[in-house]
């Protein structure tokens, strides 16, 4: 892996792989259920769909311990996770979609989502692992830019093109193109050797769950001001992003958008200005600092919010809309969400030390991904009851108080360095 376009080839691939699947559940989905004429509470249940997504933190050590050196450490445990996402997706081309009314139907597509999110999960934490252990600081802004574009062309595949495939193709032919492009991406990791992993967690051949092990792990994130106030960022960053994400979608379905609208117009379109906002992150990077670009972004973030609010006070206006206002909007919302999570995943991997790569990046990552999924859930139950207009307007302010701790965090930041 010394050549650095392999890696980042070899990033890329996975985090799209990865995103192919995910972008089903997070974008194609609610559209799907909200056509069906489902509530916007029982939207918001599905984000139980990404539980593991938020624990994942629990068996993130076993990755970073346990691996086979001569395939390669987290080789070893992203290629078995690779080929079984390959086999769910298959499964799941053979669960009709017209049966999903039915109990059994709606348990086994629910059972297997949820396992298909478990194998996701496990790889992510592999993939983390490998991007910190052997990317450089110089170039970890570079290797972020390729992961955050990498899963959103999954996301524009996995969540726009589904549903624009869903009115000419049949379900089991859209799932069975999902998994082979999934194989497809598998192809880089496959033929690439991976350095010698070297973790402390190696060490020690026994895993011995204790309470005072994990208190010593945590005390980490809590021996310095600086720290407590990164962790502070981590539990805040992803609120307004749990809170919007069960209503975002479903007003579009409310607004009159078909599938195909929403498919291309939204969800892809989304994705390209999602892939063109991770590449201004990138470069933006060579020329601030991250601790101003984390800012100056979660600025941009509350008035991408303020627009969608808009819309909203429109919608229950009945004032007629132009489709382009409701895809610009859109548009600008995924690009400023990607410029952020590309800063703040550069943050994750700095804050993360080498000998406990997988399992620092995924702690952080857990907490952000437990908030977000958390707020998700409940989140629906307070659209129904507040409306798209009062609710978004609350998100927008909620928004804005979450810059406080960023606040806090780069005074801290600066002074210390």
């Amino acid at each position: 892996m010394s050549n650095l376009r392999n890696v980042y080839l070899i990033l890329f691939s996975l985090y799209w792989a990865q995103g192919l699947p995910v972008g089903f559940m997070t974008h194609a989905l609610p559209v799907i259920l909200r056509a069906q004429g489902v509530s916007l509470a029982h939207i918001g249940g599905f984000g139980l769909l990404m539980l593991p997504w938020s624990i994942k933190i629990f068996w993130a050590p076993l990755v970073d311990k346990f691996g086979h050196q001569k395939l390669g450490h987290y080789r070893s445990w992203i290629i078995p996770t690779q080929l079984l996402t390959i086999f769910v997706l298959i499964a799941l081309s053979f669960i009709p979609i017209e049966s999903l009314n039915q109990p059994v139907y709606l348990l086994a597509f629910f059972v297997v989502l949820l396992s298909m999110n478990l194998i996701g999960a496990t790889q992510d934490i592999a993939t983390d692992g490998l991007a910190v252990n052997i990317l450089k600081n110089e170039q970890q802004q570079w290797g972020n830019t390729f992961q955050v574009i990498g899963s959103r062309l999954g996301f524009i595949v996995g969540g726009g093109a589904i549903l624009w495939a869903l009115d000419w193709l049949n379900w089991q032919m859209t799932f069975l193109v999902l998994a082979g492009l999934v194989a497809l991406n598998t192809l880089p990791i496959l033929l690439t050797k991976e350095p010698q992993h070297k973790s402390k967690l190696q060490q020690n051949n026994k895993i011995q769950f204790e309470w005072a092990n994990v208190k010593a792990y945590l005390s980490y994130f809590t021996q310095t001001p600086l720290l407590i106030s990164w962790l502070i960022v981590l539990v805040t960053f992803k609120v307004a992003d749990g809170l919007s994400g069960p209503l975002l979608k479903p007003l579009m379905v409310d607004m009159g958008l078909s599938f195909s609208q929403i498919g291309i117009y939204v969800t892809m379109l989304g994705a390209c200005a999602a892939l063109v906002g991770a590449g201004i992150a990138g470069l933006s990077l060579k020329f601030i600092s991250r601790t101003n670009a984390l800012l100056s972004f979660s600025i941009l973030k509350v008035f991408s919010l303020s627009a969608y609010a808009y819309l909203a006070y429109l919608f229950e206006a009945k004032i007629q809309i132009s489709r382009w206002l409701i895809y610009s909007v859109n548009a600008l919302e995924d690009m400023v969400s990607s410029m952020l999570l590309v800063v703040m995943l550069t943050l994750v991997m700095q804050y993360s030390r080498k000998d406990f790569a997988g399992t620092d990046f995924t702690f952080q990552v857990a907490i952000m991904a437990t908030v977000s999924g958390a707020l998700y859930s409940l989140s629906g139950v307070l659209g129904d009851i507040l409306g798209y207009k009062i609710y978004l307007c609350i998100i927008c302010l909620i928004a804005l108080i979450t810059i406080m701790p960023i606040i806090k965090w780069s005074k801290l930041n600066k002074s210390s360095s």
